[in-house]
């Protein structure tokens, strides 16, 4: 056995095989995977193999889709039988939410580049004449997905890494994983240790035990699904043709053709069941293991099922599987960096592993290849978790994401399970109040304000809360609002190189001038965005920065892992040491001066600066600065002293109309002011350039990481643009096809010819199109929107989106494709609230 080697991946599943072929198809053949057993003998070898293309997050979307591109084509490659069959799929749709939920996907499909229309009821039978289409509106049917042999699979992808150079060593159980100097591992095994760079936990459901080996955790639970087989049907072995794959959240699972038989994968929402509970892993020694079959339990959905196929229910049962599959909080992979580590990498915690093994297994070799994937790793990163994400949290979500495996919700709509995580002081003040939260990062933030008892009727169409943010948009625009946004991610930076270290990690230059505030972004070495900073200068030697609530983890990482050796930096988090309130209005400073003897005129305190004062008595760092287009400030005081000074703010504010806002508002606000979101339109698939983004680039600074790629590349494949929108009732929200409008003599916007536009984007990125998308005949998507709204202040649809660059000048017309409707758009040159800034510098 080797016992050197660049990477080691732990884990022969389909995680773990795939990730291997990947990087040795990157260049990285001097990669080892260890597995304790046989590969596939742990959830990959009982998986029921299925494909969908259809999910509502654009880059799962990506990684589904590379998956079925690459399956087909394996056997080929390796000689590896795999039983890959197209059969296709139908997603039905049993309400008008499902429905929308359906449109929305086709827009991500139509950009993705896999087919994707919406059918009805004559269709459908023609498709799948077995079924009982009682409730039945319509149908997502996508063509070129299907189903596979999960071992078979798996194998191939194992046979094409060694024919690469990989090395797999089987039956050799890891018992330990050690730190060495120089960032370097050693993974303790059976058959001896193996120094590495990199380790990979691509374990499946023993993937906390991994975890725990380097100090760590991962939010995994695994839980019991059935699926069943039923005996051969005659009606299917007079077929030639195979079924669609059905799925449908009447009876919670997934309804196919298996040979000549029929299987049928239930979802329970009642009775959940954990694997080996309660500690919810299995022993080390577990290997290809099933649990006893309780068709009580999943009976209630087992009767829909066969409801909705009568001929499944006409020959009996033959084979019952009941195993354990891995699953996250949230439902996604943990796909990345493990928290805190250098050169330690997750892999693991996917529900649908053979569906999304191989676009995983992609992505993941460039993150630790190249440093960059080429799509939106975000909601991916496995440091989207953090400590708040304890046993009772994993245990609450888990139940949650597989109860719900088949349930279509609204944007913004959630469940209170596994809440509050966190929250700050301010909570049960502001929910008396009428504050209704969303969850961020395990925070409790306001999303908006009932003023009179009303709940969201959730919907992608404006509904009963859109007044209600118009309200409080103009509460904030006339008078003044204030938000509590304590979940901002801090930083304490200090040290007599700090300065050094900043301008070195950052691409913008630091403020020179103590107070001084500036908005920096942390580059990869290929130059595309990681993360985004507001750092205050608090002296020559001190920092303050500030980031996304989401990003603490992350941006934690990118900061302590820059450091040279000898560079005198010291970095604290002190996220939770210090409150934010975000004072916001043209008489915000009235307000703020009620509470203060700081001078606050703008001579005195101008904008994009920052003082230490006394507010209501309690030392406070305030920075001058709005994301909102207003006069505003946010006060960042001890965690102690948050409660005191809201109630200073309230009492006082009676007086200049004070009102609470939240997110839904401050939405609104940023797009009207142009300003671009980490996670959406600021991502590891762009650089600043792509993002427009120049002027926080500073190009003539010494080098610094990413300066160098930045300047080399090529003009970028796509471009961020700002949107105006003719929306009717439906705002742009993410993801949604942006297509070139097409001129009166047949061409089109920014150039070419109907139908046949570039097709835009990096290879696998995010404003890669295809005119296969949707129906037969649609016009070739040149991007997707990243965010969107509506702006109350200026009464407009905007949205910002990524578009091929031909199509990127001020003016171009554009079309955006919302809820299966065509509308008008137009590139916008400059914010359409405000654009010289004169209401935050009054």
């Amino acid at each position: 056995m080797k016992t050197h080697a660049r990477v080691v991946v732990i884990g022969g599943g389909m995680m773990g095989a795939s990730l291997l072929y990947h990087l040795a198809l990157e260049g990285w053949t001097d990669s080892v995977l260890v597995e304790k057993g046989e590969l596939t003998s742990g959830s990959t070898w009982h998986a029921a193999g299925q494909c969908p293309s259809i999910v509502g997050s654009y880059a799962l979307a990506k990684v589904h889709a590379y998956s079925n591109a690459l399956y087909p084509k394996l056997e080929a490659l390796t000689g590896q039988y795999t039983s890959w069959h197209p059969s296709g799929g139908l997603r039905l749709a049993n309400n008008e939410t499902e429905l929308a939920w359906l449109k929305a996907v086709q827009g991500i499909a139509r950009t993705v580049g896999f087919f994707m229309e919406i059918v009805g009821p004559e269709e459908i039978r023609r498709l799948h004449p077995f079924m009982n289409l009682e409730g039945v509106l319509a149908a997502g049917y996508t063509r070129d997905d299907g189903h596979g042999d999960p071992a078979g699979i798996c194998n191939a992808l194992a046979k094409a890494a060694r024919d690469l150079g990989a090395t797999i060593v089987r039956r050799n159980r890891v018992l330990a994983i050690e730190a060495l100097s120089g960032d370097e591992w050693q993974v303790v095994t059976e058959q001896g240790p193996i120094r590495c760079e990199h380790v990979v936990n691509a374990a499946g459901c023993y993937a906390r035990e991994v975890a725990q080996m380097v100090g760590g955790d991962a939010p995994i639970m695994n839980m019991q699904h059935h699926y069943v087989v039923t005996n051969p049907i005659p009606e299917l072995k007079e077929r030639r043709v195979e079924l669609p794959v059905v799925r449908d959240s009447r009876c919670s699972g997934y309804l196919r053709q298996e040979q000549k038989s029929g299987l049928m994968g239930i979802y329970e929402s009642e009775g959940v069941t954990e694997a080996w509970a309660p500690s919810g892993s299995p022993a080390w020694e577990s290997s290809n293991e099933l649990f006893a079959d309780d068709l009580d339990r999943i009976a209630p959905w087992l009767e829909r099922a066969i409801e909705r196929i009568p001929i499944f229910g006409e020959t009996g049962i033959r084979r019952v599987i009941n195993g354990a599959i891995p699953h996250t909080p949230d439902g996604t992979p943990l796909l990345g960096p493990a928290a805190g580590l250098r050169n330690v990498w997750m892999c693991c915690g996917t529900s649908f592993g053979i569906a999304q093994g191989g676009g995983c297994g992609k992505y993941l070799a460039q993150w630790m290849v190249h440093g960059d994937a080429d799509i939106n790793m975000t909601e991916l990163d496995p440091r989207r978790f953090g400590p708040f994400a304890d046993r009772r949290y994993v245990r609450a979500k888990v139940h949650l994401d597989y109860r719900s495996t088949y349930v279509t919700r609204a944007p913004n709509e959630d469940e209170p399970d596994g809440r509050p995580a966190k929250t700050s002081p301010l909570y049960e003040r502001l929910k008396a109040q009428g504050a209704v939260y969303g969850e961020t990062f395990g925070w409790e933030r306001p999303r908006w304000y009932s003023p009179d008892g009303r709940t969201e009727r959730y919907s992608y169409r404006r509904n009963n809360v859109f007044e209600v943010v118009r309200a409080e948009v103009r509460a904030v625009s006339e008078r003044v609002g204030v938000l509590d946004l304590t979940g901002f991610a801090k930083f304490d930076i200090e040290g007599r190189d700090a300065e050094a270290f900043l301008n070195r990690v950052c691409a913008n230059s630091m403020p020179v001038r103590s107070g001084g505030i500036g908005l920096v972004h942390m580059l990869s070495r290929q130059g595309r965005i990681l993360g985004e900073m507001t750092v205050t200068r608090l002296a020559d030697d001190r920092f303050y920065a500030l980031s996304a609530a989401a990003a603490q983890i992350r941006d934690l990482d990118l900061l302590t892992q820059s450091r040279l050796p000898g560079e005198d930096v010291r970095i604290r988090d002190v996220t939770e040491q210090r409150g934010v309130l975000v004072l916001s209005g043209p008489r915000s400073r009235e307000l703020l001066a009620r509470l203060t003897d700081a001078p606050l005129d703008t001579a005195s305190f101008p904008w994009l600066t920052a003082r230490e004062i006394a507010v209501a008595g309690h030392p406070t760092r305030v920075l001058r600065v709005s994301y909102v287009g207003e006069l505003g400030y946010e006060l960042h005081p001890p965690i102690g002293a948050l409660v005191p000074i809201y109630e200073a703010l309230a009492r006082e504010g009676v007086a200049f109309g004070l009102a609470n806002y939240g997110l839904y508002a401050v939405n609104s606000m940023r797009l009207e002011k142009g300003y671009k979101a980490w996670g959406s339109e600021l991502t590891n698939e762009l650089t600043l350039l792509e993002a427009d983004m120049e002027r926080f680039f500073a190009a003539k600074k010494p080098d610094f990481i990413g300066k160098a790629a930045t300047l080399a590349k090529a003009p970028g494949a796509f471009r961020i643009v700002y949107l105006e929108i003719e929306a009717h009732d439906v705002d742009a929200r993410g993801a949604e096809p942006v297509f070139a409008a097409e001129r009166a003599d047949g061409g089109l916007e920014g150039g070419g010819r109907a139908g046949g536009g570039p097709a835009g984007g990096p290879a696998g990125g995010r404003a890669g199109a295809a005119g296969a998308a949707g129906a037969a005949g649609a016009s070739r998507a040149v991007g997707l929107i990243t965010s969107g709204g509506y702006g109350h202040r200026v009464e407009k649809s905007l949205a910002f989106a990524a578009i091929d660059p031909a199509f990127a000048a001020p003016g171009t017309r554009l079309e955006v494709e919302l809820q299966g409707e065509r509308r008008a758009a137009r590139v916008l040159e400059a914010p359409v609230f405000d654009p010289a800034n004169a209401r935050m510098k009054v």
